[in-house]
């Protein structure tokens, strides 16, 4: 299923899944979830409060729970009596409202690493993105008034959904909550004109990741390396690509990154970006105010984004 969250004129934070072009509220069957007792237990020992409601507390529950909840969710959307709201009239937000950690790949499509003028690498290129860059889908982002380099990274995003250390690849995938899209707009001038490289700064100005719309879950993407992603700029087609075309696929970068770090409920890895960024054309193409930029996987959703 495709979960959303909203918001309505006049209400707080909400939970809906889509069906076509509605929305049907399942706000309420999120905020009852009981979690089980070992998650509890290992979000006590990290020191994490269980969300109060939405996907993040749908994220902690455990396998169980979320099994028995997404039960109770289609038997609403079957039911003739469950509210429907036209998804026009929403504003969406981003499914995870502050993920403890994003974390992203640097170069993890050849093509890409080729326009930069490097070998692939032999391991992920690890970087990070702090949480307070999120943004909502079809925000308007605000440009930095100093900076002048300020490019566009479609991603696919995994959401976890367990707590993962030490997973073995075959494994990886069981720990994945659901897919989504991000945008790793990102200020070139810290990441290629200083030296040493500020990587991590030119990607977590405020607004800097673009978010969402949808969390597909993980049952309605059982290959996460047969998706064709794709960016526009202004309605031009900037990047394209297969997600078949990840150097290090998902359950990769999960597996490798769960040997050094634990990765938690909610958490977003964003897995790398196909070729065709805005620095590397001739001449390079870089974001000015009023740029509308569109991420899209099919069986995903599309995140617009505009800079102002």
């Amino acid at each position: 299923m495709k979960f959303v969250a909203f918001a309505q004129a006049g209400s707080s934070r909400r939970t809906g899944v889509l069906q076509d072009d509605s929305v049907v509220d399942v706000t309420d069957l999120l905020e009852r979830i009981a979690h089980d007792p070992q998650t509890l237990a290992a979000l006590e020992s990290r020191g994490i409060e269980p969300a109060p409601g939405g996907l993040l507390r749908w994220l902690q529950a455990g396998d169980a729970a979320r099994g028995l909840t997404q039960q109770q969710i289609h038997e609403r959307l079957a039911s003739s009596k469950a509210a429907r709201l036209e998804l026009t009239a929403l504003q969406l937000l981003p499914p995870v409202p502050r993920p403890g950690k994003i974390i992203g790949v640097g170069r993890n499509y050849a093509a890409h690493a080729k326009e930069t003028g490097v070998d692939p690498f032999e391991k992920p290129r690890i970087i990070f993105k702090v949480p307070s860059s999120i943004a909502a889908p079809g925000a308007t982002v605000a440009k930095p008034p100093l900076v002048q380099k300020m490019d566009f990274e479609g991603e696919l995003a995994v959401v976890i959904g367990r707590f993962a250390s030490n997973v073995e690849p075959h494994e990886a995938l069981a720990c994945v909550g659901g897919y989504s899209l991000v945008n790793d707009l990102s200020a070139r001038e810290f990441q290629f004109d200083v030296n040493p490289a500020q990587t991590t700064f030119a990607k977590s100005a405020d607004g800097f990741c673009p978010f969402g719309p949808t969390l597909v879950t993980a049952d309605e993407i059982p290959d996460p390396q047969s998706l064709r992603l794709r960016t526009w700029v202004n309605g031009a087609l900037m990047q394209e690509a297969s997600t078949q075309e990840m150097l290090f696929p998902v359950a990769s970068l999960i597996s490798y990154l769960s040997q050094y770090i634990t990765l938690e409920p909610g958490d977003v890895l964003a897995t790398g970006t196909p070729a065709g960024i805005g620095a590397f054309r001739s001449p390079p193409v870089y974001l000015s105010r009023g740029d509308c930029i569109e991420v899209t996987i099919e069986e995903i959703g599309s995140l617009v984004t505009t800079i102002g």
